[in-house]
């Protein structure tokens, strides 16, 4: 299977998982060795400005209203930050030429600082990991669909249009999906 870094992941209905039904997840990294994502239409119980004012830096407006994201069950002690521009932090993945996850705090003070507003982002908690061949046998059981990412979805709409919007993509709603599958 190619990599399916900067996909989406469409959690489809037949999956019996509290956290991974009804979500959309964002890959940021897929080879040989497995994959890494993060849930992008999830919020958890807490707020942005709590990170801000977890290191004493003022929330920036456009943040204060905004939700941390449950990313997955991995590491839900640490933040992420999913990011436009990639920029120079001092930890982080990058996903391609646009995109970048952070976890280094030295994120929050430049999101403190960007007045222009340039740097488009969102925060989870945790994150999700599939191990070599796991996610590619979940796409197989018909557990996910694919389809590439979209940078509007991931940044601009709101995380509870976010999966039906993925779903658009392929010309799908949801009240068309179902729970039982079958090859022809």
């Amino acid at each position: 299977m190619k990599s399916l870094t900067n996909h989406f992941l469409i959690a489809m209905p037949k999956i019996n998982d509290s956290l991974f039904s009804g979500s959309l997840v964002y890959l940021c990294g897929h080879n040989d060795d497995g994959a890494v994502g993060v849930i992008i239409n999830k919020p958890s119980s807490v707020r942005m400005n709590q990170l801000f004012e977890a290191i004493d830096i003022e929330t920036p407006k456009r943040f204060s209203e905004r939700w941390v994201l449950l990313g997955g069950p991995m590491q839900i002690d640490r933040g992420f930050f999913v990011h436009t521009p990639v920029g120079k932090w001092q930890s982080s993945i990058i996903v391609n030429d646009d995109i970048a996850i952070t976890s280094s705090r030295d994120i929050i003070t430049g999101l403190s600082e960007d007045v222009d507003e340039t740097i488009k982002t969102f925060a989870t908690i945790g994150y999700s990991n599939w191990i070599a061949g796991q996610l590619e046998k979940e796409i197989e059981s018909d557990q996910w669909l694919v389809v590439p990412s979209d940078m509007k979805i991931l940044f601009d709409l709101p995380i509870f249009r976010r999966y039906d919007a993925a779903l658009q993509k392929l010309g799908i709603s949801a009240a068309h999906l179902s729970a039982e599958t079958g090859h022809a």
